[in-house]
């Protein structure tokens, strides 16, 4: 018997959402500590992987979900409105898992996921590392930035040019090696999203076997149709999903602030819900973030719906997701940098949520994949255009 697409959608939807609720106090109850350490703690990588948030993006047939691009997205979503740091540590973590899990060899899953124990891995994905090919499989050499989570990891997927020969081009590999095979550079010191310990990792001379690597261009070995979409709809959505999940915190807050608040120097000053200046931004911003939210929805489900009946992503569509992408996340700048504005000085503390999501909302929207490149690309598309690059 055939499963009902629906009731299993249905099913990974209440897994995950489930999983998050249960978790929901524990991670909350760990930001503080995650940004002063610059990394998630123990306590935080703990409720991060007792979620199941982890799993999503994980072949089923190695216990994973296999979850739909929307449902991953509202995943992130609700983690990243709890804490920003485990939020977009779940985003670089369930990539980790599902891009080895669905293109390694099963020699290689045998020792990555060995005896069926699901691990924790990062991964880097600016191929500045280079793999010269020896007997066996390759000797690595290179440094990569941004390795968001590697301080809590076991695994690293690298992405890194392998050069066959002096003239030939390099060709793209996925390598998959111990996190122990590499140096973490301690060099985390950032304005926002400090608690993911991003650091840049070093490796000098590693070798990494032919099971534990693959080319680019590789179908996957296991797996349905997540593993068919491409770059970038691939991982385009998370980011929208994060972004959207601080914004949506923050105007709530605010919400909650002006119902609160009054201002003016002299005794009994107005309350802020009966300006009409507040009352106007918080609807025109509401509007904007569900606009921006329903987009992504529809340019995702649009991408699930064409790969789950077997076709392939045309570039525009692959163009369209990357630019919802983008556009959510300049949505979500404007709505915690207007919101910050209006909630006033209580805002600019340590503790307050405020300054925290305006930090990391700044630096999540510096992120190459939300770049203004997406709508030159879709123009493109759009225009009819040749030689159109949805990563370019």
């Amino acid at each position: 018997m055939m499963e009902n697409p629906k009731a299993a959608r249905a099913a990974t939807r209440s897994a995950l959402f489930g999983g998050i609720e249960a978790q929901r106090a524990a991670m909350a109850a760990t930001a503080d500590e995650d940004e002063a350490q610059g990394t998630l703690t123990p306590k935080a990588v703990e409720a991060l992987v007792a979620s199941g948030a982890l799993r999503m993006k994980l072949p089923m047939v190695l216990g994973g979900f296999e979850a739909d691009l929307v449902t991953q997205m509202e995943v992130l979503e609700r983690l990243a409105m709890i804490n920003p740091a485990i939020g977009w540590c779940a985003m670089v973590g369930a990539t980790s898992l599902g891009v080895p899990g669905a293109f390694l060899p099963d020699s290689g899953i045998a020792r990555m996921f060995a005896d069926g124990r699901i691990p924790r891995g990062a991964i880097v994905v600016t191929p500045s590392g280079v793999a010269t090919p020896e007997a066996g499989g390759f000797r690595v050499n290179g440094r990569w930035g941004f390795a968001s989570g590697v301080r809590h990891s076991e695994w690293i997927v690298a992405i890194t040019r392998v050069e066959r020969a002096a003239q030939a081009p390099p060709e793209i590999y996925f390598m998959v090696f111990p996190t122990s095979a590499c140096t973490i550079e301690d060099n985390w010191q950032v304005l926002g999203l400090k608690g993911t310990g991003s650091c840049d990792i070093v490796v000098k001379d590693v070798f990494v076997a032919d099971d534990m690597a693959f080319p680019a261009s590789d179908a996957p070995r296991r797996g349905g149709a997540l593993y068919r979409i491409g770059l970038p709809a691939f991982v385009a959505y998370e980011h929208a999903g994060f972004a959207l999940g601080m914004a949506r915190r923050v105007l709530d807050g605010l919400v909650t602030i002006m119902q609160n608040k009054k201002r003016g120097y002299a005794p009994g000053g107005s309350s802020m819900v009966e300006r009409g200046a507040v009352q106007r931004l918080i609807g025109h911003t509401e509007m904007r973030l569900r606009a921006a939210r329903a987009l992504n929805v529809e340019a995702n489900e649009e991408v699930w719906e064409t790969v789950a009946s077997g076709r392939a992503l045309s570039a525009g569509q692959q163009c369209a997701v990357r630019s919802a992408a983008t556009y959510a996340t300049e949505v979500a700048v404007e709505v915690v940098n207007e919101a910050f504005r209006y909630a006033g000085a209580s805002a600019i503390y340590e503790h307050s949520f405020m300054q925290r999501c305006l930090r990391d909302v700044t630096v999540a929207a510096q992120h190459y994949m939300v770049a203004d490149t997406a709508y030159e690309q879709l123009g493109r598309a759009r225009l009819g255009l040749d030689d159109i690059n949805p990563m370019g």
